[in-house]
């Protein structure tokens, strides 16, 4: 039998061991945790939804007709009006054939990838895609080759390596989600085509926020002949909850008739669908939360720039994920826990989610902050870094 005792013992003796805090307030760029008001940069409320007046009515007047649950599983009793306009409506918006939502994005990946491979095919992914991305391969029983990050010239040796016969699946992120990076679209729709394989991209972090609103797709100009199966969810930029894929009529359907996490699992509550309805209409009624979000990344990203610390590195994310890699878990969280000291929330994400070597702080920006929160963060973060490497 597994000693947990001793293994958690470990995790906190290699600082990599996770805690919860249970936050006072709701989700905003100030918060209250444990009596005190705190400024935060780990969300992924990208766009300031999560707490939007809008979005909440929606919410409310929705449960006071629907009720709070759905009750079932969409094939049974649990497909609602506010279910089936979403789907026809992210259709539109992101000029696809259909839509399926899903409970969660895990879930979508882990559904849609069962259903495109099985045993003798092969599921080609980054080395940093998401874990559900990586779990999705294991369960679905394919043969997961992963490739180094970013590395199109590694991926096609393997593609040309390949096995002739079975399905090929290239999935990848679209941003990733501890560097901010784009994944090189362009080019993988090239490989994909011309080694005859299927193409899934996790737009969970481009959607809403890039190309528009409409996603990592759009500001690549990529379509459904290019990028035949996109995945994106609802609790980033649209600040609500679930996921969705989208894909040709034929793809939607068999989902419907195949996906065992679409078929077994109970339906999101309609209020959390008609919010997002909300939401992803706010995408473009309220624009200019993107124009002061980018803004916010441009200055934070020319104020970092002059920190010039030893012993740490920057991405060159142009997303609202703006990591600064400190190498140490030890580090990272010590860099965290000054941080906190001074009424400022930044995650100190480590192994195994990022690898050996990279503990890093993930900062994230949302439309919410004001520029004068990025000048604090900045100042504090100057502040910090120094007394960091000072206390080495």
């Amino acid at each position: 039998m597994k000693n947990f005792s001793l293994q958690l013992a470990e995790r906190r003796a290699q600082s990599l061991y996770r805690q919860r805090r249970v936050l006072e307030s709701p989700t905003a760029p100030e918060i209250t945790l444990e009596g005190k008001k705190i400024l935060q940069f780990c969300s992924n409320d990208y766009l300031g939804f999560a707490n939007h007046p809008k979005v909440i009515e929606a919410f409310i007047a929705t449960a006071r007709k629907y009720g709070v649950g759905a009750g079932a599983a969409h094939l049974v009793t649990g497909h609602r009006f506010p279910h089936h306009a979403l789907e026809e409506e992210l259709a539109e918006y992101i000029d696809r054939p259909r839509v399926l939502l899903f409970s969660t994005g895990y879930m979508a990946n882990l559904g849609v990838t069962d259903v495109l491979v099985g045993r003798r095919d092969q599921v080609y992914e980054d080395r940093l895609n998401h874990a559900s991305l990586v779990d999705a391969a294991r369960y679905s029983g394919a043969t997961l080759v992963r490739y180094p990050h970013l590395n199109i010239s590694a991926l096609e040796k393997q593609l040309a390596c390949a096995p002739a016969q079975g399905e090929r699946l290239i999935s990848t992120d679209a941003v990733f989600s501890m560097d901010g990076d784009l994944a090189p679209l362009p080019e993988l729709a090239k490989l994909a085509q011309r080694y005859n394989a299927w193409l899934m991209v996790d737009d969970a972090h481009g959607f809403g926020v890039l190309g528009d609103g409409k996603g990592t797709l759009k500001q690549y100009g990529l379509g459904l002949e290019e990028v035949p199966i996109l995945i994106a969810t609802f609790g980033k930029a649209l600040g609500t909850f679930g996921a969705f894929a989208a894909g040709s009529e034929e793809l939607i359907e068999t989902l419907i008739q195949e996906a065992r996490t679409y078929i077994y699992t109970t339906a999101v509550p309609p209020a959390v669908a008609e919010a997002t309805r909300v939401a992803l209409r706010l995408l473009t009624e309220e624009a200019w939360r993107r124009e002061h979000l980018f803004k916010l990344i441009r200055r934070f990203r020319a104020g970092i720039a002059d920190l010039e610390i030893p012993q740490t590195s920057f991405t060159d994310s142009q997303t609202p994920i703006q990591p600064i890699l400190l190498g140490s878990a030890e580090r990272a969280v010590a860099i965290s826990s000054l941080l906190l000291e001074q009424n400022i929330l930044v995650s100190a994400i480590r192994p195994p989610t990022v690898p050996q070597g990279t503990a890093r702080l993930r900062i994230t920006l949302s439309a919410a902050h004001t520029e004068e929160q990025i000048d604090r963060l900045l100042e504090t973060l100057r502040t910090v870094l120094l007394h960091g490497q000072s206390q080495r």
